[in-house]
């Protein structure tokens, strides 16, 4: 039998798992002539058995020399272990960083600092909204925060925005530990109560969407008296606040939404050359494709065919100015200023913004959605010009080589396209004229880089578009509401129409190459109105007071990035 510590018992020893014959350290046998003669002490140790050779207490010695098949204490440092150099603590001598969140800044830049922080250096939360002895209805509040999360993602805003709000309900209500998760179509909210209790997890599915910015604005205003410490919102209070949310109509009716879709393309139309004629035919021609949409969604026809329809009467209307041979009249600017009504601006900024920060698979599937309205407007303006040529129209691809420099007519139409487009999102009566502001402003700088300065027009559009993110968060700013009504509308004199249209006609006329350059124009343009608008509210956040670390810690990347 093989001796303890011997090579066929490798199994270590802890210091305090020691033999109990084993005499402690510093305790020698007593003497006397024998052991028989005299009864052995408890602590003496059997004749016949070794002694185990007493290390150095643990933390004070180098281990065991090399070469020795003796099991060092799993307490002991390792022999390369220097007390005098030894690696810096996880924990950094003058502490971590205490996060204080300033009462002074807007919910959205407080909660989108606490969705970028670790969950563990998360501060408590000071509930705002009182309760009785029992605390918080968990259920109720998950369920009025996935309420207010789906008008939020149903009206177009971003999925950090969403999460950031979402997040704010339950912290006002006094539920701690709470991950809201957003997808495109999916809401879920996680509620853990402590640690050794089972979370709790409800979701919500988005199966509507619907532009209407003043319902938009509505739902940020009850969220800003939730987590404002001034006023009191029960909770059956804010259910019934966001009942009546819901239950509000549009501000405008149908008549004035159909003759703001005729505004918008004849002021695109004018945008890109055309007269007073060509404004009637265009804003026609938008109005006809507008009422035949209507009709398709009240047959419950999938959107993808609304798009069809809507873009055949414009291109229509080009294709019989251009068989009526009427020399002052430009057919290309007709079916340019239908095209910037059907554009989808709006959800591109959103797809790119989610991606921009972090949210890749609500990015994908907004992307996807623009993809898809992008065929769907390609399919219906090819339709008809294939059959314009087939009838002999001889559409003119040259006609984009000409220039339009008439700045004052180009900036009022460009403020009419505005105006135009904020009524068709259902924006509040107070938002139009900043709004409308923000897009003349917008086309003054696209105009002066891009046609005075002669750069490069995807750079200028860049430009033009982080203007309006950083004028349409400074708006929201001082509202104390979304940035969106601000800028959505104000990008609408960007849009890429021309190039668009000049690239169907290429593909129309089998010249390819001419047509995908165009195309590919398109698409520059419109990821740079997209990415300019993200960067202009990045920026604008970025010098604005935000909160973060005591001590002057640098502000935080997006989620789910590296985070430099």
């Amino acid at each position: 039998m093989a001796e303890p510590g011997g090579p066929d018992d490798q199994k270590p020893q802890s210091d305090e798992a020691r033999s109990a014959f084993s005499q402690p350290a510093g305790v020698g046998r007593s003497a006397g002539p024998s052991d028989e003669d005299h009864p052995t002490s408890e602590f003496s140790l059997p004749s016949g058995l070794t002694p185990e050779p007493q290390g150095p207490p643990a933390g004070q010695g180098t281990g065991s020399a090399s070469g020795s098949d003796t099991i060092g204490s799993a307490f002991a440092p390792p022999s390369t272990y220097d007390a005098r150099n030894s690696p810096p603590a996880f924990t950094p001598a003058h502490g971590i960083p205490m996060i204080r969140l300033t009462k002074e800044a807007p919910w959205q830049d407080r909660m989108r600092t606490m969705l970028r922080m670790p969950v563990a250096d998360r501060p408590a939360p000071e509930p705002v909204q009182r309760h009785d002895d029992a605390g918080p209805a968990v259920p109720r509040v998950l369920d009025l925060t996935l309420r207010i999360g789906e008008l939020l993602l149903a009206g177009g805003e971003g999925a950090e925005d969403v999460e950031a709000a979402m997040f704010a309900v339950t912290r006002s209500y006094g539920l701690d530990r709470c991950e809201p998760t957003v997808t495109f179509t999916l809401l879920s909210i996680s509620h853990q109560p402590s640690l050794v209790e089972d979370p709790v997890t409800a979701s919500r599915t988005v199966r509507r969407r619907g532009t209407d910015y003043t319902r938009l604005a509505a739902v940020f205003r009850l969220i800003d008296d939730i987590t404002t410490v001034e006023g009191e919102v029960s909770l059956e209070e804010a259910y019934r606040r966001l009942a009546e949310i819901r239950r509000n109509r549009h501000p405008y009716p149908g008549w004035v939404l159909t003759m703001a879709a005729g505004g918008l393309a004849g002021a695109a139309s004018v945008l890109v050359g055309g007269g007073p004629l060509v404004f009637l035919i265009a804003a026609l021609g938008a109005m006809l494709g507008d009422r035949l949409a209507w009709l398709c969604a009240g047959r419950g026809l999938p959107e993808f065919y609304q798009f069809v329809v809507a873009a055949m009467p414009p291109a229509a209307m080009g294709v019989a100015l251009t068989l009526t041979h009427w020399s002052d009249v430009r057919p290309s600017a007709v079916i340019t200023g239908g095209l910037f009504a059907l554009l989808p601006g709006r959800a591109l900024v959103a797809g790119v913004q989610d991606g921009l920060t972090g949210y890749y698979i609500t990015a994908s599937a907004r992307l996807l959605e623009v993809m898809y309205f992008f065929i769907a407007i390609v399919a219906g303006v090819l339709l008809a010009l294939y059959g314009g040529l087939q009838l002999g129209a001889e559409l003119d691809p040259e006609a984009r080589l000409i220039s339009h420099d008439r700045p004052v007519t180009q900036i009022l139409a460009s403020m009419v396209l505005t105006l135009a487009f904020a009524i068709l999102l259902q924006q509040e009566r107070s938002t139009v004229l900043a709004v409308t502001l923000n897009g003349g402003v917008a086309w003054v700088i696209y105009g002066a880089m891009a046609r005075t300065g002669n750069l490069s027009a995807v750079a200028a559009t860049a430009a033009a578009a982080g203007l309006v993110g950083l004028f349409g968060q400074l708006f929201s700013r001082y509202r104390y509401t979304s940035s969106l009504p601000f800028i959505t509308a104000a990008i609408g004199p960007l849009l890429p129409g021309s190039a668009t249209y000049f690239g169907l006609l290429g593909v129309a006329q089998n010249e390819l190459d001419r047509g995908l350059a165009s195309l590919s124009t398109a698409v520059a343009t419109a990821l740079a109105i997209a990415i300019g608008v993200n960067l202009g509210s990045e920026i604008s956040r970025l010098f604005m007071r935000v909160p973060g670390a005591v001590g002057g810690a640098n502000r935080r990347a997006a989620k789910r990035t590296r985070g430099f």
